[in-house]
């Protein structure tokens, strides 16, 4: 990891002067912009959020480990932050610092209590992934055994709580969150509960074994890996290496291969959410792989949110009412889920079309490379901007969203065209008079 940002210290300097500098550019556009006009104005304030967020980007992913794994976790909270800095923060996704072997080795050996050798009869020394907070390497158990290890920089779960602090400081201190400070106060909870989480590979064994155990018992060609627990710790994770082809290989098979794939990947999400109600929450395309025999691999249980059973069935009376078109229905759970504050404020003829557009990929025989949803909702929201205010960020909503978005997503990269009203109606069946 980089040393100029490897003590609370220094990282704090950077943020302060990263905070420093945005701070100055916000003084100056507001100076130069006093008697500009409307349309300049907005011209103007897009191009300086876009300066802002690549400011942002460019800080976080240089100082890497802890608060760039912040800046990734907060990219994902899209809601909170004007586009211009989402889309700059998003790119911390795809950076990854690298780690010389002896330090990993180090950090093996000192969490599992022996020399590397005597654990692994082989272990790759370049890794074949890596991420904010660790990466990954394989390995072979002495029984055999093909694995992945996942290994942790030293220090970083020390390090994320104070960075996590200040890069919300920073932004406040910008007004570059849009929300206010109650729903702060609740998101960036989520979002310390989430970075716990994935720091520790403990947590993140316990998810992979309860939904191994949840998709096995109704699916076997959903595979999740298998955990190593003796060569596992609080910074270690050994798995079952699950090889399968990424989503662009998959993109290229047969069509009713891809139409597999895809109804297999929503119908898993979608029974973890509405029957296990504890769901993988990152819909990254890394994420998963693909065998032709139809199989979908999971990777990376480290993000995961639990729903309460009240906020399950907000979600299926939503569906039920979005299939009837009943707008007071749909407004109450909306209500109760805090995405709303009042009713009737969104016209009920711009509700419908909004539903139409939203339930056509899952109830028609709908060609997910046409895109057509998306297409129609770019056109809708220009209709509906004026009453955008109405709508806010929800702390039960905001991974549902980012998941169920992020598979639409996926099953448009795997060129899918199918009709999955019946899938829709088995996840959330129709009540009954």
């Amino acid at each position: 990891m980089a040393k100029s940002a490897s003590t609370p210290t220094r990282r704090f300097l950077k943020l302060a002067g990263m905070t420093a500098t945005i701070a100055s550019k916000t003084i100056t556009h507001s100076i130069r912009n006093i008697k500009a006009d409307d349309q300049a104005k907005t011209s103007a304030k897009s191009q300086l959020f876009q300066e802002i967020g690549i400011q942002i980007a460019d800080t976080l992913g240089e100082m890497k480990g802890a608060v760039m794994k912040v800046g990734q976790i907060a990219s994902q909270y899209k809601d909170l932050f004007p586009k211009e800095v989402s889309n700059a923060i998003a790119k911390l996704q795809r950076q990854a610092p690298a780690m010389p072997f002896s330090d990993i080795q180090k950090q093996v050996e000192s969490a599992l209590g022996k020399p590397l050798t005597h654990i692994f009869s082989d272990f790759e020394p370049e890794p074949f992934a890596a991420a904010s907070i660790g990466q990954v390497h394989r390995a072979t158990l002495h029984t055999g055994q093909q694995v992945v290890v996942k290994v942790q920089y030293p220090g970083v779960d020390e390090a994320c709580a104070s960075d996590l602090k200040q890069v919300r400081l920073a932004l406040r201190m910008m007004g570059l969150l849009k929300i206010d400070k109650t729903l702060q106060d609740k998101l960036f909870a989520e979002i310390q509960d989430s970075l716990d989480n994935e720091l520790n590979y403990q947590i993140e064994a316990h998810n992979l074994e309860i939904a191994r155990n949840f998709h096995q018992a109704i699916d076997s060609k959903i595979i999740i890996p298998q955990v190593f627990h003796e060569y596992s710790s609080r910074h270690i994770l050994t798995l079952s290496l699950e090889m399968g082809e990424s989503i662009e290989t998959a993109s290229t098979w047969a069509l009713p291969i891809r139409n597999q794939l895809g109804r297999r990947l929503i119908q898993a999400i979608g029974q973890e959410i509405f029957y296990l109600k504890r769901f993988h929450c990152d819909p990254h395309p890394g994420n998963f792989a693909f065998r032709e025999d139809g199989s979908v691999i999971i990777y990376d249980y480290g993000s995961i949110k639990q729903l309460s059973e009240q906020t399950v069935e907000h979600y299926r009376a939503l569906v039920n009412a979005a299939r009837e078109s009943n707008i007071p229905q749909l407004e109450q759970h909306l209500k109760q889920l805090e995405v709303i504050e009042e009713t009737g404020k969104f016209p009920e003829m711009l509700y419908k079309q909004w539903l139409e557009v939203l339930l056509r990929p899952l109830t028609t025989q709908y060609n997910f490379e046409e895109n057509s949803s998306h297409h129609d909702a770019m056109i809708l929201a220009k209709q509906s901007l004026k009453y955008w205010d109405v709508f806010k960020p929800s702390a039960e909503t905001l991974m549902i969203n980012r998941t169920v978005s992020g598979h639409y997503w996926n099953l448009i990269h795997l060129k899918m065209q199918d009709d999955l009203s019946d899938l829709l109606s088995d996840l959330v069946p129709k009540p009954t008079v």
